[in-house]
């Protein structure tokens, strides 16, 4: 394994366990196993290496497609699983950073800094959306960014409730909550006949 997965290994355990706010590069240099100079030759700094944390430690958005692919459900049906995963596994260290109001603050520099943050998931959802409309398998008159916001707003609250309820090592997340949040959707998003 290499020193950049480790040192990835390392800041998703603690940040996960202890939030972002207790977490310091010499901690996480120290679980990987290396100098606090070397996971600075990987990352430029703490908030670079949450970011690659979220992108790449914390379960993915599956079911990234392009419009066409499969049907307009099974896509999101995946997307919104991924997302309910994503959201229950890194919500303490979401909650690390909100409940600091300095922390937070270079949180949302940061996030403008590497074109990252919640807005991300939501654009992306509705570019889906838009392709989708385009080809005709979404309704011309759904109104593209209200139904992702609306999508990804419940997937981040469910999430929320999960973690609430089972802990992030808890009960996995169920595929029939990605399944009824997207088929309350599913009458708004189809075309008409």
């Amino acid at each position: 394994m290499s020193t950049r997965e480790r040192i990835l290994d390392a800041a998703a355990e603690i940040m996960r366990t202890r939030g972002v706010a207790s977490t310091t590069t010499k901690e996480i240099a120290r679980a990987a196993g290396c100098s606090e100079a070397l996971l600075y030759k990987h990352f430029r700094d703490k908030e670079e290496l949450l970011t690659y944390v979220l992108k790449e430690r914390m379960p993915a958005f599956n079911g990234i497609r392009h419009p066409g692919e499969a049907t307009v459900e099974e896509n999101l049906v995946a997307i919104t699983h991924g997302a309910l995963r994503f959201y229950t596994r890194s919500f303490p260290m979401m909650a690390s950073m909100a409940a600091q109001p300095k922390l937070m603050a270079a949180t949302r520099d940061s996030m403008r800094k590497y074109q990252a943050g919640p807005h991300v998931a939501v654009d992306w959802l509705a570019t889906y959306l838009a392709g989708e409309q385009q080809i005709g398998r979404v309704s011309p008159d759904a109104d593209i960014p209200v139904m992702a916001a609306l999508l990804m707003g419940a997937c981040f609250q469910q999430g929320f409730l999960h973690y609430v309820r089972e802990g992030v090592d808890g009960e996995e997340i169920p595929k029939s909550l990605a399944e009824s949040l997207v088929h309350g959707l599913l009458p708004v998003l189809a075309p008409a006949g």
